[in-house]
């Protein structure tokens, strides 16, 4: 999906793209675990496969060094559903470990497919990165 960058941005803020996540995208580096949670969800929304690679910790289980499998991969992923918001639900912040619990508002061929997920990142080099997350009820 294009994006304007005078749009609402797809992370659910009441900000315009250009002012919230697309600077990430762009290459700077979010700040919290929380602005990177979002503009995680917000690349998911607007098909940016190359953003969930680069900010995607090397322990993570679906890092791939086959980036081209791997984008697709995302690229399916996102081509199938329709990302509506996410609501963030709790932070705890650390200095180089963070966790957010967020629910991502999601359809999936006319289904809800909505979950919410308990993630956590490390910051490694001043730059945070998604590790890992646990499915919650």
């Amino acid at each position: 999906m294009k994006i304007s960058p005078n749009n609402s941005c797809p992370c659910g803020s009441t900000k315009k793209y250009k002012k919230c996540c697309k600077p990430f995208h762009n290459g700077t580096f979010p700040n919290t675990a929380v602005e990177l949670m979002k503009s995680r969800f917000c690349a998911y929304a607007i098909k940016n496969a190359e953003y969930i690679i680069g900010t995607t910790h090397k322990t993570n289980q679906d890092f791939s060094n086959d980036t081209f499998a791997w984008s697709n991969s995302i690229l399916d992923f996102c081509e199938a559903t329709d990302f509506l918001h996410v609501d963030i639900l709790e932070q705890i912040d650390g200095e180089i470990e963070s966790f957010v619990t967020f629910k991502a508002n999601l359809i999936q061929n006319g289904i809800d497919a909505s979950f919410i997920e308990k993630s956590r990142f490390l910051k490694e080099e001043n730059k945070w990165f998604y590790v890992d997350g646990t499915f919650e009820d």
